[in-house]
């Protein structure tokens, strides 16, 4: 018998502490469901299980950045929804205008509505907006990153849907004078007063109305004017065509007319500090260096005046012209083409939708099918891992009653000593 050495206790207490070690592990895994709560439980498992962690992760953000598109989707297409229904009033309206049954001033009023028409168009256009971005005046190139990895992206691009680029805009219009200008005989020829500017249908001349309805002025183009009795002349910086002429003390003032290569419908004020046409919000549409020729800020032309505007100058671009039979024809043709670029427009975008849609359903399944995938490496199973517990308790319970045992052996040597 030995008492420096318990040999029988020590090998109960290295069974007593292997086994609470083991009773240890499992109630860790059980009250964490994981199987791998540390790089020690499985390193190999460990790696697999970040880099699927990373996988699904990645895949439940790329469906909620689809989410994000189609909700971008919706709010452009939504707004174009309303661009269609003022497109086609504008066509009833140029249909309307188209007939004969109307005069001039009929065909006015109704131009004043294809006017304001045209304006919301660039409203529209412009104040679309999702997350502080613009949408429908051509700027918006997105790319949504639909994938858990690099480079997994769709790209889209929103055209211009402004009434400019819709060809739906009239010219670009602005307040005018001449001088009416004797040519020698002293005869008033064109006296004082109000006329209404019209188009002759039969011989294209542009023509000065009186109240009579008689003609005291034409002319082919707009700017030069000559006295259809005499020969008094007036001469315009830019085209009348439309409109009235009023004449007081032999200077006229008018609204004149230039070719409008990309403004879009709306009322802007020139500012000679900013050398910049103005909106109504005071932002910026348009610059020039010498006051007659404007650009956008990608250099691209947007109208030219045969002189330098001055400073305040107010500029108004109407919508499309209805306000002859002639224009009003064409104007069908136009607003037509217009209503097929908004549906090409929209159709696009119900594509790309659906797109999203799919992707997204496709994301979650690959999320689901990842997340199982994962669960098998990392998660435990419970019920193997109560039982391996309750195995471990009763061995852990059966060493610590034998350890007690064992230290009662070497009590044994007292009776030798009796």
């Amino acid at each position: 018998m030995r008492i420096n050495h318990n040999i029988a206790a020590l090998n109960t207490y290295r069974q007593l502490t292997s086994a609470s070690g083991a009773q240890s592990k499992s109630m860790e895994k059980l009250s964490s469901g994981l199987r791998i709560n540390s790089a020690a439980d499985d390193a190999a498992g460990l790696a697999i299980s970040e880099k699927m962690r990373g996988q699904i992760r990645g895949l439940d953000m790329a469906a909620k950045n689809a989410q994000d598109g189609i909700s971008l989707i919706q709010t452009a297409e939504g707004a174009l929804n309303e661009t269609h229904d003022i497109l086609q009033r504008m066509r009833e309206l140029a249909t309307q205008s188209s007939n004969d049954t109307n005069t001039a001033t009929d065909r006015e009023e109704l131009q004043k509505e294809v006017d304001q028409l045209s304006q919301e168009l660039t409203r529209i256009g412009n104040n679309t907006e999702f997350n502080t971005q613009k949408l429908l005046n051509g700027s918006f190139e997105g790319t949504f990153h639909i994938g858990a990895n690099e480079n997994q992206n769709l790209k889209l691009d929103i055209s211009d849907m402004r009434g400019s680029s819709l060809g739906v805009t009239g010219n670009v219009t602005l307040e005018v004078t001449a001088t009416v200008t004797d040519a020698g005989d002293g005869t008033d020829d064109i006296a004082d007063g109000s006329y209404n500017v019209a188009k002759n249908e039969t011989s294209g001349d542009f023509e000065l109305i009186n109240d009579k309805g008689q003609a005291v002025a034409t002319s082919t183009d707009g700017k030069s004017w000559t006295a259809a009795n005499g020969d008094d002349t007036l001469t315009f910086g830019e085209a009348v065509t439309t409109g009235s002429v009023k004449i007081s003390s032999g200077s006229a003032t008018a609204t004149g007319s230039v070719t409008n290569e990309g403004l879009q419908a709306g009322v802007y004020k020139y500012d000679d500090t900013a050398k910049a046409l103005l909106d109504n919000n005071g932002d910026v549409v348009a610059v020039s260096d010498d006051a007659t020729t404007f650009k956008d800020y990608e250099g691209n032309t947007l109208v030219t005046f045969s002189a330098a505007i001055s400073n305040g100058d107010e500029i108004t671009v109407r919508g499309i012209d209805i306000s002859t039979h002639d224009n009003a024809n064409a104007a069908i043709t136009k607003i037509n083409s217009a209503i097929e670029t908004v549906s090409a427009e929209r159709s696009k975008l119900g594509a790309y939708q659906n797109r999203l849609d799919h992707s997204i359903n496709n994301l979650n399944t690959s999320s689901e099918n990842l997340t199982a995938a994962e669960s098998r490496i990392r998660d435990v199973d419970m019920a193997k891992e109560m039982m391996n517990q309750t195995k471990n308790s009763i061995l852990a319970q059966a060493a610590q009653a034998m350890l007690a045992q064992s230290n009662q052996m070497p009590q044994g040597v007292l009776q030798l000593l009796r």
